[in-house]
């Protein structure tokens, strides 16, 4: 897929996880799902989160990326987003995940910026638009996570 970087993490953040023994941008490049699709994170925080993916590789049968594609570039940086809003003892899991394609796309990268609509102490909820590199939407998705207690946090 695309070139793989290392996910762009704030060093506290970075700081935070290490003295728990947990390599954040090694745990982002584990050979996950949104690695083998080639999303990027290019900047991370809890209150916004880019990651980019390119469509080669992620289309379907018609030669337009693929929604669910799209999707996971969504739970990936939602899940992100609420990860770091929980902090290093809470796990991000989702609980819903829903997607409007508004338009094909058939080459280049696409890039997803999710932003919090709600950020409480058991859930949380980011709005995620992808666009192309025309800067057109392509899709508008929100996804909302369960923050679970994580007492032993790993890189694995």
């Amino acid at each position: 897929m695309g070139e793989q970087t290392t996910p762009k993490f704030p060093q506290e953040v970075i700081d935070e996880y290490a003295a728990l023994g947990v390599d954040l941008p090694a745990l982002f490049s584990a050979g996950h799902l949104g690695e083998r699709m080639g999303v990027t994170i290019t900047e991370a925080s809890a209150d916004r989160v880019v990651g980019t993916m390119p469509v080669e590789g992620n289309t379907q049968p018609y030669g337009l990326l693929h929604g669910g594609a799209s999707a996971v570039l969504a739970e990936t940086l939602g899940s992100i987003g609420t990860m770091l809003h929980g902090g290093a003892t809470k796990l991000a899991v989702g609980v819903d995940l829903n997607c409007t394609h508004h338009r094909g796309v058939r080459g280049g990268l696409v890039t997803g910026v999710a932003t919090p609509v709600h950020r409480g102490r058991s859930t949380a909820t980011y709005e995620i638009v992808i666009t192309d590199e025309k800067d057109k939407r392509v899709c508008t998705a929100r996804l909302t996570c369960l923050l679970r207690d994580n007492p032993q946090p790993t890189a694995g």
